[in-house]
Parts: C-alpha cells; sequence; structure tokens
C-alpha cells in the first residue's frame, strides 16, 4: 500500500473537524473525496500531507509512519491544499523553473510540460498579479503538478475553472495516473470524479 490512513480522526477544542475515516491509495490509483462543505475533506488531505496530526488513527507512507519533515516524505507527496506562493517578481514560467530547480534533480524537466498540459503557454512571461481568478488556479495547479511526485492530493482542484479548463485537468490527473502517481483529490464537481476517479471515500458525520 503506498499510502494509508487508518482510522484517523481529528478533534480541537470539543468540535471534531474530521469524523473517523479509513483511506488507502495504491500506486496509480485515483481516489474521490466526497462530502458536504465542513464535513472535513480538507482536514482529511492536511492529514494525509503530514501537515496536521491525526487525534486518533495513523497514516502510514509505503508503510513507514508519515511524517511531514521527513525528507522522503516530502518528495513523494505534491499537494495543492492551499493556493501555493507565486513570487510576486517573477514571471509564471520563472516560478515553475524555480520549482524545478528545488525538486526535481536529475528528473526529466516538468515545468514547461506544466505550462503546456494546463494551457498556459500564452501566459509565460506574465506576473502572479496579472493573472485572472481562473488563471492563477490553473497556475497554482502547474505548480503542483511540476514537481516529481508520487502521490497528489489535490483540494476542490476544479474550483474557478470553466468546463474546458477543467478538461485539461482531467486530462493531466490521467496522465499523472498512467505514469503510476496516486491521486487523491477533494471536490464538489460530479462529472470531474465520472471522468477521472476509480473510486469515492465520503466523510461523513
Amino acid at each position: 500500500m503506498l499510502l494509508e490512513a487508518e482510522r484517523v480522526a481529528v478533534d480541537l477544542d470539543g468540535s471534531t473537524l474530521l469524523p473517523e475515516t479509513t483511506l488507502r491509495v495504491q500506486p496509480g490509483e485515483c481516489v474521490a473525496v466526497l462530502g458536504a462543505n465542513g464535513a472535513g475533506k480538507t482536514t482529511l488531505l492536511r492529514v494525509l500531507a503530514g501537515r496536521l496530526p491525526p487525534s486518533s488513527g495513523r497514516v502510514h507512507l509505503s508503510g513507514a509512519p508519515l511524517r511531514e519533515r521527513d525528507t522522503r516524505v516530502r518528495r513523494a507527496i505534491a499537494a495543492l491544499i492551499d493556493p501555493p506562493t507565486l513570487y510576486p517578481d517573477l514571471t509564471l514560467r520563472e516560478n515553475l523553473a524555480l520549482i524545478e530547480a528545488a525538486w526535481s534533480g536529475d528528473h526529466p524537466s516538468l515545468g514547461i510540460a506544466a505550462l503546456d498540459v494546463f494551457g498556459l503557454q500564452d501566459l509565460a512571461l506574465r506576473f502572479a498579479n496579472e493573472l485572472s481568478s481562473g488563471q492563477r488556479q490553473l497556475a497554482s495547479l502547474a505548480v503542483t503538478f511540476a514537481r516529481p511526485a508520487h502521490i497528489l492530493l489535490l483540494d476542490e482542484p476544479e474550483q474557478r475553472l470553466d468546463p474546458d479548463r477543467r478538461s485539461l485537468l482531467a486530462q493531466a490527473m490521467r496522465t499523472a495516473r498512467s505514469r503510476g502517481v496516486a491521486v487523491v483529490f477533494a471536490s464538489h464537481a460530479p462529472d470531474l470524479v465520472d471522468q477521472v476517479a476509480d473510486r469515492a471515500v465520503r466523510i461523513s458525520p
């Protein structure tokens, strides 16, 4: 099992942020996380990324306890849970080049490919403050997909995207799966779930 969350729950100050949930994902598998607003979908993704320790339960990456500060974990997981920082004095192309320099190592270049995948070629020389809301979401996706990773964690990646741009996202997710990348994504978009998910996990109180 690549990533396994066994009966994880998060409680804070007497409130339940995530009810007890179990999720397992294998390489090349895509799992949708469903539930109403406030059900705990984002909290689950934070737990899976190692950013939030569960109050109970356990999370393992390739059989070992998951800890965010572990270099192995940070190299394995690329997450779009909060919008990534786009440096305002760098163009979109330069932001992606920075991601490559930090993470790619000996891997093939993914940054320019991400521009193509998300239809951002004509925006490559723009600064972050010159992007519309939808373009900024595509840029956030490009930055996330530009990282070499074994697991992608995506929180409502379809937000602010029109149908054509959602199609680009769906294709990018399918391509990642074909490379053996595991994808876990929270979504309120049934069309995206139907296109890319192998199965779904529903969080309910």
